[in-house]
């Protein structure tokens, strides 16, 4: 390992590679030429980049990598024996995955913030590490600048974690606060947000709820031990949230947020991700823009909150430095090769009769007698009971009506959910969970 002479002893380099240079990748490196002193401090070692792989080489960067190596062949990263940590910041599932196990294989230790990867593939690279005696770190790929990851697997380990919830995308808690604070579309709202960088030109993938769900995986994961796929949660995202519910939630005393839940029932656990009415005393109900906030719910500890931003450059490349240092520390304690997350857990999927909540129901009524008798009698049928029932408005023709229940199971949802469905003359236009 190379050495260099500083303040009067020798100190041993690091040598770190980057597999992109994209937002975060440049993060990573400015935040490692302006903290070397601080990072050599407390690791005891000189973190040096030794070379970096893109697409695009000639690509303008906003950071000065000096003669640093820039190339396109992930070769380089793979053979280089003076690299000892490869940054993966490239995203996508593929070529990652491949190139995440050949640099494993090779016996690179391996940071990411690939949520994507981590929550579908992430057992399998995990696993090789493990293998390989060297390190898989990701705090990043979980709610960017927050240490939730490491939060929940140091600080908690003798707690008995009985949820995990709260707001993983900025992307839609950003257009949801527009809708909430400027009464705009959802439309106009996303608009804005890809115009200022917070969404994606495709931004499929946040409003459908599907990286939020992602996220909830690696969660759930963490607080209970337990691996999901996509399939196993219930996923419904902000694209179908009308103006007209968020200023009905707002006149009943609620937020509208896009919401992950991941919860202990009767040992086993419920996840899904979707919009939710947060009443305003919540503390979920204050996080704005493109914050985001997990929160932790312990047997001994209580409620506990972890919030912060969601996204953005520094934020996310601060806890992938974060990861960089543990592993740092591990190759000098030679405790390398255990994984961020050792918790595992035999686990079954509540079934849909135990999962509990109140639901917010928008319907549209043809404004004829008998409607709201016939809406009655379905709750009747299905043993839910109403906590409101109101008609907020009529055009003389249709009627629009608003409902909370009392706590109902999703197989009691799902039922009111289909008769509604098959009603003559109803349109069920949302149902919304409602978090007290």
């Amino acid at each position: 390992m190379p050495k260099i002479w500083k303040e009067g002893y020798f100190m041993r380099e690091i040598g770190v590679g980057l597999l992109g240079l994209g937002t975060v990748g440049s993060g990573v490196v400015r935040m490692l030429q302006d903290h070397q002193d601080k990072i050599s401090s407390i690791t005891g070692r000189r973190l040096v980049i030794r070379r970096v792989v893109v697409h695009n080489p000639d690509k303008p960067r906003s950071v000065d990598l000096g003669d640093i190596p820039v190339t396109t062949d992930v070769a380089d990263l793979i053979h280089d024996p003076t690299v000892q940590i490869v940054v993966e910041v490239m995203g996508t599932i593929e070529p990652a995955a491949t190139y995440i196990k050949q640099l494993l294989m090779a016996g690179k230790h391996v940071v990411t913030a690939n949520k994507d990867l981590i929550a579908q593939r992430g057992d399998e690279l995990i696993e090789l590490a493990v293998d390989k005696q060297r390190d898989l770190m990701y705090e990043a790929s979980v709610a960017g600048g927050i240490p939730i990851l490491r939060t929940i697997a140091n600080s908690f380990p003798a707690d008995q974690i009985l949820e995990v919830s709260g707001i993983v995308n900025g992307t839609t808690n950003f257009i949801l606060t527009q809708m909430n604070q400027k009464n705009m579309t959802y439309a106009a709202a996303l608009k804005q947000a890809q115009e200022l960088g917070f969404a994606e030109s495709d931004p499929t993938n946040d409003v459908k709820g599907i990286d939020a769900a992602y996220k909830m995986i690696i969660l759930t994961r963490f607080a209970f031990g337990m691996t999901l796929s996509l399939d196993d949660l219930r996923v419904e995202g902000i694209d179908s949230v009308r103006l007209e519910d968020i200023k009905q939630a707002q006149s009943l005393g609620y937020t509208v947020k896009l919401i992950g839940t991941s919860k202990e029932i009767d040992g086993k656990v419920s996840v899904e991700v979707g919009p939710t009415l947060v009443a305003n005393d919540h503390p979920l109900a204050g996080v704005q823009n493109e914050n985001n906030a997990v929160l932790v719910v312990g047997a001994a500890a209580g409620n506990t909150m972890f919030y912060g931003p969601g996204a953005g450059q520094l934020p996310t490349a601060n806890s992938v430095v974060s990861d960089i240092v543990s592993v740092t520390q591990n190759i000098v304690t030679g405790f390398t090769g255990n994984a961020f997350n050792n918790y595992a857990h035999e686990a079954a999927l509540a079934q849909d009769e135990d999962s509990k909540s109140a639901y917010y129901f928008a319907l549209k009524l043809r404004d004829i007698p008998g409607q709201l008798l016939t809406l009655t009698k379905i709750m009747t049928e299905t043993e839910a009971s109403f906590k409101q029932l109101m008609q907020t408005s009529s055009d003389g023709d249709y009627a629009h009506v608003v409902m909370i229940t009392h706590k109902i199971s999703l197989a009691q949802l799902k039922t009111i959910t289909a008769q509604v469905a098959d009603l003559p003359h109803a349109e069920l236009l949302a149902s919304f969970r409602v978090l007290e």
